[in-house]
């Protein structure tokens, strides 16, 4: 249902940085990238078929903001692989914004989360439905 989501940035190189190591943890690659002054564009993805994220500096060339409640969230096999890539963000020079663990009862519908901001202050979600 969702092609790709995209996020703003003030400095696309360092964006770039970040995402390169963060998803490529994931598999994902460029798959698309416009140069710097014409916004830098770039969108990340694991293939064609399967959904993105993509950075960029803002169209209307005003500052890039972090939305109030947006949140892009990435699916993950395991639970390890969540707490994987929490600590990759942090790594980078994400923030925590909420650390890895069972939110909600244990079971066939288990919610396991990490949530972390970008270094811009975006906001992200690893997480893995389903049991341990």
């Amino acid at each position: 249902m969702i092609g790709y989501a995209t996020l703003g940035t003030n400095d696309i190189v360092k964006a770039r940085g970040f995402y390169d190591a963060l998803l490529g943890e994931l598999g994902a690659k460029r798959l698309m990238e416009f140069p710097v002054e014409q916004g830098g564009f770039t969108l990340w993805g694991t293939g064609w078929g399967a959904p993105g994220i993509a950075v960029t500096t803002p169209h209307n060339r005003e500052a890039a903001v972090p939305g109030n409640g947006n949140m892009i969230a990435i699916p993950m096999q395991q639970r390890a692989q969540v707490d994987a890539l929490h600590a990759k963000a942090l790594e980078l020079g994400g923030t925590c914004d909420g650390p890895p663990g069972l939110r909600g009862p244990e079971g066939p519908q288990a919610f396991y989360g990490a949530y972390f901001r970008d270094p811009e202050g975006n906001k992200l979600c690893a997480f893995r439905m389903g049991p341990a």
